[in-house]
């Protein structure tokens, strides 16, 4: 079974968001890591963009596929983790650390309270299988 840590919330799109009061810093979870394989590159936004929530922000090109990384919850991004672009690998060996894509200035910071529980991604990682 997959890492996963409980301070989180997630997505059923398998990314995580950690929530500091109006802020929200989100990557991709181990699951989805490991689904994909080798990262290779990750495309990610600028500081300043807008995004709504479930909304495309980037993608995540590993050896077998590339793909879309969404925000689970609206806002405007504020950070952008540029240690990605020389280390993309680091989604592989950090998925909850050092390597969250961006960190975002909520809209609505009660939106975050609709995601899944650990328990609950886990539930709805047993039940894909």
């Amino acid at each position: 079974m997959p890492n996963i840590p409980e301070n989180l919330r997630y997505s059923k799109d398998h990314e995580w968001v950690e929530v500091n009061g109006d802020i929200a810093t989100i990557g991709i979870t181990d699951y989805a890591q490991s689904s994909l394989g080798d990262v290779v590159y990750v495309d990610l936004p600028r500081a300043g963009d807008k995004f709504d929530a479930h909304e495309a922000f980037g993608s995540v090109e590993s050896v077998k596929a590339v793909s879309e990384v969404f925000t689970p919850v609206g806002g405007q991004v504020t950070e952008v983790n540029e240690g990605l672009n020389d280390a993309p690998e680091t989604v592989n060996t950090d998925p909850y650390g050092s390597a969250w894509f961006i960190k975002l200035k909520m809209d609505n910071p009660g939106e975050a309270d609709g995601l899944l529980s650990a328990e609950e991604y886990e539930e709805y990682l047993s039940s894909m299988e």
